[in-house]
């Protein structure tokens, strides 16, 4: 029971310590450093993590963000290797598989003082990740799942489009929203689409795929 509910319940015990955390948080944010508690359309995640707050205060939001982090990385990681087991080709059975073993590592880096360069390499993991899946499913009959993929890719994008342009203010919203969406769609992935929804895909398109 545990092992089939392992990536629901990671990701549920994940929220709720990065919740726990916010409402810790002392407070301070890049666009307001006297700013009291964590404001959502503000704060990002990342303020979580560091050991002094951004108004200077100790971060006693640090331990329960970076356990919380823990649970999120393994969740996720847990996904990608449950779906490879989907995955009616090899190549893309492998190369999910060894995103959800790397991921559990990069992921939770993003917490420690590496944030910078983990969070690049960790989002280009899920990235490709996601995409992979993408692919597959939009050979499937699943219509609802190709619009969620697609939504929730294109908001991964310009999310990470925000972070290059520096765009902070924008930025701190969109996070949120590109956590939520990838973590709804995982979700969905992981317990409404099976093995057997990838039967469904023609033999030629799996030729194709396998070219590629």
């Amino acid at each position: 029971m545990i092992k089939k509910y392992s990536v629901l319940i990671c990701i549920v015990i994940s929220v709720i310590l990065l919740v726990i955390a916010t409402l810790i948080y002392p407070g301070g944010s890049l666009l307001d450093k006297s700013s009291t508690g964590f404001v959502w359309s503000k704060n990002f995640i990342s303020n979580l993590f560091a050991a002094k707050a951004i108004n200077g205060s100790d971060n006693t939001s640090r331990i329960w963000a970076i356990i919380g982090m823990a649970f999120h990385s393994v969740g996720y990681g847990i996904f990608f290797i449950n779906t490879s087991r989907k995955m009616p080709v090899r190549h893309a059975a492998n190369v999910l598989k060894y995103i959800g073993a790397a991921n559990i590592v990069f992921n939770f880096l993003i917490a420690t003082p590496l944030h910078d360069i983990m969070i690049t390499i960790s989002s280009t993991l899920s990235l490709l990740g996601l995409f992979y899946i993408t692919v597959f499913i939009l050979k499937t009959r699943l219509h609802l799942f190709k619009f969620a993929c697609i939504i929730c890719m294109l908001t991964f994008y310009y999310t990470l489009y925000l972070y290059g342009s520096g765009d902070w203010g924008l930025l701190a919203i969109m996070q949120k929203v590109s956590l939520i969406s990838s973590m709804a769609l995982i979700l969905s992935i992981e317990y409404f689409i099976k093995q057997e929804d990838f039967q469904q895909i023609k033999p030629s398109e799996l030729s194709n795929t396998q070219e590629q």
